[in-house]
């Protein structure tokens, strides 16, 4: 015989939840990253690779295309020889500057917190041996 499931305190969220929502709009390995990028203006596609050097071309070429169809980048054919593209953000994607801006600046504490922490452990793991 189970325990008896205790009731979630928890109000119900919404039909839609709206966090759900902003987050499906930033999914995607780098996604935050090419809409931190894009904040300073309009970017080419190999000036974006060249901000992003970790970043694969084909991940990057696929990440634009998902921001686009999900209305948080535009993507503006530049009449040039060789053709080339600019990318910048619409007004949503700049909506969402604010939750990136707090998301990094949690993940600099973090990293000043933990680089600390981490140096702490691995003195005391080299001390052990």
């Amino acid at each position: 015989m189970g325990l008896p499931v205790r009731k979630s305190k928890v109000a119900a969220p919404p039909p839609a939840c709206p966090l759900t929502e902003s987050l499906t709009l930033l999914r995607g390995a780098w996604a935050p990253n090419v809409i931190w990028y894009l904040s300073a203006g309009p970017r080419r596609f190999g000036e974006l690779r060249h901000d992003i050097p970790r970043i694969s071309a084909r991940v990057l070429s696929a990440r634009l295309r998902e921001l686009e169809s999900r209305g948080l980048v535009t993507r503006r054919v530049l009449d040039s020889s060789p053709p080339s593209a600019e990318y910048a953000l619409t007004d949503l994607g700049r909506e969402m500057l604010p939750a990136i801006h707090a998301l990094a600046s949690v993940g600099q504490k973090l990293i000043t917190q933990w680089g600390t922490a981490r140096t702490g452990k691995a003195k005391v793991a080299l001390r052990g041996r």
